[in-house]
């Protein structure tokens, strides 16, 4: 009895491994895993196994979903956690998987006229505080297959489910071993040197979705992080080396063809 106790416990909390034959075909798939150091691999397959345990998906509107593009992207979910833990994971359960694009209901408050206006906007990726992580499939897929361009849906959206883990989204995730108060400077410098540049005279590699917001710059900075931090290293070395402190060593360096990126 206390045997069997026991093993009933230890199975609650330790998810069944990822299968040898599914990890295999789903590393050779995701060019940002396969370049990892056999030590992060490894942490990767534990995480994504517990990932794959306490995330409940669900494909929409025609969405068609196997164990291998569950696997990919808990994969691709859980870079951004790897060196945070398991305890990042926290605070939601679902991920939501359009086959496309997807629209969402918005509403916006003008600040000058005080008018709201409401409407539809297409979007490729959400992550809702203590809601769920919504993607879209076919994004996924073209991150996969041009995995050095700039951008990547699946590290952008975990990315804010880092930052809201204390809260709503500011573009400051819980910090352990890098002070507050430099990742609140350098961050909120950065991000006024992008919302200061005219429109229509932006150069910066940044792509200038990260002047919407605080929180939307630490995703695409994130993004840049996995897929060009060389390109971000050289727009801003203050905020690369701060991710760098975050995430850990990128699995792109040396990858990323420069000069590379696709519209967003």
């Amino acid at each position: 009895m206390p045997g069997h106790w026991w093993q009933s416990l230890r199975e609650r909390f330790e998810p069944s491994p990822v299968a040898d034959p599914l990890w295999r075909r789903a590393l050779t798939g995701c060019p940002l895993a396969r370049r990892l150091d056999p030590e992060r691999q490894l942490r990767l397959r534990r995480l994504s196994a517990l990932f794959l345990a306490r995330k409940q998906f669900h494909a929409l509107a025609g969405a068609v979903l196997d164990d291998y593009w569950r696997l990919l992207i808990a994969m691709q979910a859980c870079l951004p956690a790897l060196q945070q833990g398991a305890g990042s994971l926290r605070g939601w359960r679902e991920v939501l998987i359009y086959p496309g694009e997807f629209k969402v209901r918005r509403s916006h408050h003008d600040d000058r006229t005080g008018v709201i206006t409401e409407g539809n906007e297409s979007r490729i990726g959400e992550a809702w505080e203590h809601g769920p992580l919504v993607l879209s499939l076919a994004d996924v897929q073209l991150d996969l297959e041009q995995p050095w361009d700039g951008y990547n849906v699946v590290v952008h959206e975990m990315a804010h489910k880092l930052d809201m883990l204390d809260g709503p989204p500011d573009g400051v995730p819980p910090l352990v071993d890098i002070p507050r108060r430099r990742w609140v400077q350098q961050f909120q410098q950065a991000y006024d040197r992008l919302a200061r540049a005219p429109a229509d005279h932006h150069d910066s590699p940044i792509d200038i979705y990260a002047a919407e917001s605080a929180s939307e710059y630490f995703a695409v900075v994130s993004e840049l992080h996995y897929s060009q931090p060389l390109v971000l290293r050289q727009a801003e070395p203050g905020i690369a080396a701060l991710l760098e402190a975050f995430y850990g060593r990128s699995p792109a360096e040396g990858c990323e063809p420069p000069g590379y990126c696709r519209t967003r």
